[in-house]
């Protein structure tokens, strides 16, 4: 059995944070944000986050699409392209489109973010169903309900591991981080610009209704849900599987999470469930499993309380949503799935 957090919530208003200094600890912080909440403007909020993450995105690029082949699957086609996201930088996706879907009969579109794992040879691949677990061939079970797909793969993952063939894996990833760093920029900042692309290429598709467009993400691609919803809006339904570790609990449980969770300077305004809360008024929903090692539940649970009380503050009925399976760990069960599978249908189909 699962715990289910349905609330409602109405948008554009004030988020409850404190401004305290960002060297305290992860815990101190919040505890002095209970003892001295003050309000500070929604639109000021999303400022201050722009600006930890490493300031404004450039106006896009023309994406420069390229198409390297097609892939026949049964009630599917998988289509390999790249575009760019910035000059000279190429994403490497996979988008699924299902049979009878063209022009004259447009599709919701998500865009799927696929997970870390360790693992920097999957990427795009595995959401897609042509490697990894079948687990997370979660792009195949979309365009099996109707949905154009679209996989892409984050930076240092696949085809975006380094080009100079000089680093490996983890090595590569903590390289690009620093070089992100030094220029005053995060890795978040860098793979919100990334997703904002994956969302440009879906919106001019003639196979896409753009006005129905949503996004996945387990685990790292959890992360990667919640970071581009603020600054996203094309997106009207977002879920998020596996992963919200607060700064609280990366601090208390001493936990090594992967680059995109951390923003710097962000404890100035907030947690993790301040940065979630900025999606609201557009749907939400977040599954997670009790024994999750990587989200700490007791923090988590705490986590989906400020988002529920930030979404009820904008009264926007049943947009937020979280569902805690108990004895579960770091997975996509089944009952995560029919949940997500279920939210979709309402949020992009109804």
């Amino acid at each position: 059995m699962g715990e289910n957090y349905n609330q409602s919530f109405k948008r554009r208003c004030f988020l409850r944070t404190a401004s305290v200094g960002a060297a305290l600890g992860s815990s101190e912080v919040l505890k002095a944000r209970n003892e001295n909440d003050v309000v500070i403007p929604e639109k000021e909020m999303l400022q201050n986050l722009i600006n930890c993450l490493g300031g404004p995105w450039p106006d896009p690029c023309p994406l420069k699409a390229n198409h390297r082949e097609t892939i026949r699957k049964e009630g599917y086609r998988i289509e390999s392209v790249t575009y760019e996201v910035e000059p000279d930088d190429r994403v490497p996706a996979l988008i699924l489109i299902p049979d009878g879907v063209n022009e004259n009969n447009p599709s919701p579109a998500i865009a799927v973010w696929h997970q870390h794992g360790g693992r920097y040879d999957l990427g795009k691949t595995e959401p897609a169903g042509l490697s990894g677990s079948e687990m997370h061939h979660t792009g195949v079970a979309l365009v099996k309900e109707g949905y154009v797909v679209i996989c892409p793969d984050a930076l240092c993952f696949e085809e975006r591991q380094d080009p100079e063939n000089k680093l490996k894996g983890g090595s590569f990833e903590r390289f690009e981080f620093l070089r992100y760093l030094m220029q005053g920029k995060s890795m978040a900042w860098k793979n919100i610009l990334d997703m904002r692309r994956a969302i440009d290429y879906l919106v001019k598709m003639p196979e896409v209704n753009g006005e129905r467009i949503g996004c996945y993400g387990h685990s790292m691609g959890s992360t990667h849900t919640w970071l581009v919803g603020p600054h996203e809006p094309r997106i009207k339904a977002l879920v998020g599987n596996c992963c919200l570790p607060t700064y609280s609990a990366i601090h208390d449980a001493r936990l090594l999470h992967c680059f995109p969770n951390f923003v710097p300077g962000w404890l100035k305004y907030g947690d993790v469930p301040e940065i979630v809360s900025l999606t609201a008024p557009r749907a939400l929903h977040l599954n997670l499993g009790e024994n999750d090692a990587g989200s700490p539940i007791k923090h988590a649970e705490e986590g989906i309380h400020r988002i529920a009380k930030a979404y009820q503050k904008v009264d926007a009925d049943n947009q937020f949503s979280a569902f805690i399976q108990k004895d579960t760990g770091h997975v996509l069960s089944p009952e995560m799935w029919h949940k997500t599978k279920t939210f979709f249908e309402k949020h992009l189909k109804s």
